[in-house]
Parts: structure tokens; sequence; C-alpha cells
């Protein structure tokens, strides 16, 4: 007999809506055994109806994640490789529109596959495999994946803290295959940009930001670029080949400069123009406006600084500080290309923070664009919490 979870009462409108979260606080009660971490459940409400099929993870508290609303559907090796098939079939178009040899394959609750993301670097799927159902189906998984991918070699990279909360420890390592030497080159939109999958930071490479790198472009010929918490510098890299006069590329890792520097030469991109300045973004921010330096345009696409609610008012403050020291560094007319990817900062509130900020800086500001993630990062309808990229195109006047 399956083990069921009850819910209390007037708490089934969500599953009934299709979000793939129970909370241990909608629990009722389970019948029918003790599921162990991972196993397979039955989720009904409080009259006993049938609503979902998913994941009991005993240590969170997000304790089931639901892999099917369909009463008939199994979850086994099929299910995964569905899963899996559809995916990739929905990436197929932009595949081939943007030249991309790198992406992300599955998208976690989006994508109907709670607690996995896997993105595709060349010939190399690097997995995350971050909740109890997703640890309880790893063999399945990598067995699906190199069925489906057969020239891939697979390599996990499941060392984020969010695994200590379903009560997992951090892993890391090869999974399937072998793996190529470091780094590997994918190719977005003509560029080409090197990835290192086993020391980079995620699973190698920010592939979310690919369309607001080109959305960058279009403001940088001939100007000179500021590119903040730049990383492995690829939208300076952009900004190069579309023609801007200047770049500066900061970041704190003198690993990461190095590799912007090779995406330079990978791409036979001249760099006697481009600096490379190793630097608490905060600080020199702060130097140049003391030093009464200018910039025709400013990237900055910092770290999240918000992982949970108790941190979204300190995070409204870093982007607000931040934010107003850069408008205060560019021309007039100057662009801003400002991002936020904690998830918790809705849109709303991060435009309301950069305008907050635009009149601490005594600066007038005119919003031209939003940007949010790539659409190989799509948002299910059911789970908006899947929307964690936001961005704004501003002109500081």
């Amino acid at each position: 007999m399956a083990i069921r979870i009850k819910l209390k009462p007037k708490r089934e409108r969500s599953l009934e809506r299709r979000h793939p979260w129970v909370f241990s606080n909608g629990i009722h009660n389970v019948n029918g055994g003790t599921p162990k971490a991972g196993d397979t459940v039955e989720v009904v409400g409080h009259d006993g109806r049938w609503l979902a099929r998913g994941a009991w993870s005993p240590e969170s508290q997000i304790q089931v994640r639901v892999w099917t609303f369909d009463k008939e559907e199994t979850i086994d090796a099929d299910f995964f490789a569905r899963r899996i098939q559809r995916a990739q079939a929905g990436r197929e178009d932009l595949i081939h529109e943007q030249g991309l040899t790198g992406y992300r394959l599955i998208a976690a609750e989006s994508d109907g596959l709670p607690g996995i993301t896997i993105d595709r670097y060349a010939n190399v799927l690097v997995c995350q495999l971050l909740s109890a159902g997703a640890e309880k189906w790893r063999d399945t998984i990598v067995e699906q994946l190199a069925i489906q991918f057969p020239d891939c070699a697979i390599y996990e990279r499941s060392d984020v803290d969010s695994r200590k909360k379903e009560g997992l420890q951090p892993v890391t390592g090869l999974l399937h295959g072998e793996l190529p030497p470091m780094p590997v080159i994918i190719e977005e939109n003509g560029i080409k940009i090197a990835v290192d999958v086993v020391k980079g930071h995620k699973t190698g490479f920010y592939l979310d930001q690919r369309d607001n790198r080109a959305i960058a472009a279009r403001f940088v010929k001939g100007k000179s670029v500021l590119n903040c918490f730049c990383y492995t510098g690829t939208f300076g890299l952009y900004a190069a080949k579309a023609g801007a006069a200047s770049i500066e590329n900061v970041d704190v890792s003198s690993l990461a400069l190095q590799t912007a520097r090779d995406n330079m030469a990978i791409n036979d991109l001249n760099d006697d123009h481009v600096h490379y300045h190793e630097a608490d973004v905060f600080k020199l921010l702060r130097q140049y406006r003391d030093e009464g330096k200018t910039f025709d345009v400013i990237v900055l696409d910092p770290p999240k600084f918000a992982d949970n609610k108790a941190q979204l008012d300190g995070a409204c403050r870093g982007y607000k500080d931040i934010n107003m020291i850069a408008m205060q560094l560019l021309k007039p007319g100057g662009i801003l290309l400002t991002f936020s990817c904690s998830g918790l900062m809705q849109s709303d509130l991060f435009q309301k923070v950069v305008a907050d900020a635009a009149l601490d800086a005594k600066r007038e500001v005119q919003f031209v664009e939003r940007m949010h993630q790539a659409s190989d990062h799509p948002i299910s309808s059911a789970f908006p919490e899947g929307y964690y990229l936001k961005g704004l195109v501003a002109r500081v006047w």
C-alpha cells in the first residue's frame, strides 16, 4: 500500500493550482508507513481526495516535492526519460536560433523535475541534485541522460548549501563518461566562452544572462564600459565585439579575470582597450566616485543578496547603495544595466529600490527596458518562484 500524506483542511488549494510544494505545516498526518527520504508518496486532501504524487523529504520544510499531478503516471525510469525528452524538445528552436552549445537543459520545478538542475556545456552535462527525491533517483537520472546524450560526460556539482536543508551533504564528481580537459568552450550568438565546470561558479557559468548580454551590446559602441562583478568577463566580451571604446572588468577573483582575458583571446578580440581590475566592487565604486571618474555604461550584476526573507531588508539596502553610487559615476545620458538574481526580490520591489537609489543619487532616471533570465530558464505558470533573475536598463541624466 502506498504511503499517503494527508493535508490539513483548506491546505489543498496550492496543489489544486499545481504548485509543486507541500510544506510541513500543511500536513495533517502520514498513513501507510514511515517514508524514508526520497520515497515516493501520495498526497491526498483532508477528505481523502487524491491530489499528487511526490518525493518525501523529512528534513526540509518542503516535505513533499511533487513529481506529477497525473494519477496514472508512475515514477520510474520512463518518467524521467519523458521529462528529459520534453525539456530538450522545448529548447531545440532556441538552440538553433542562437547557435547554442551551452544551455540549461532542466530547470528544476519549471521542467517538472523539482530539485534537479542540468546544464549542458558542449559535450558535458552538469547536474545539481538538490532534493531528497533527486538524490533517491540519482542513478536513474544519470542512466537516462547517458541514453539520450550518449556523447556527453556527466558531472555533478551538488555543492550548494540548499542540500543541507534536505539533510544531504555537498557532492561533486564525475557520474558518467570521461571529463574533457578544462575549460570546455561553448558558443552563444557567435561568441566563444570558456567554462570550467569543476571550479566555476554554480554549474560553471551563468547561462541565464545570455539574452541580457546581447541587450547590453546594443548600448556600448564607442562608449566607455564599467563591468562590475564581471566573473569571466562575458558582458565585457559582448561589449568588445560590439565596438566599445574602453572596457573595465572588475571582480574579486583573479582566476575569473584570467578567464576573462582568455575569453578575449579565443574570440580573436584585441584587448588593448580592456582593463582587468581585481577589487571589491563596493570599495572601488566609492573610490572612483571620490576621484570623479565617469563612464558611459555600467553593468551591475552582483551575487545574490538574499537567501531568505529575513535577509530581504538588508538586500534592499545593499542594492540601493550600489545602484546609487553607480548612477553617480555615469555621464549624463549614460546607461545602467542593473540586476538582481535574488528570487525573493520581486521585480516591482527591485524597480522601487533602484528608483529610491536615483533620488539619493540626485539623478533623473528613465527605465527603458526590463530584462530577465534567458528562455532556456523557463518559468512554470504554476511556479512563480521560478522567476528569479530580473534586470533594468536605465538611462541616467
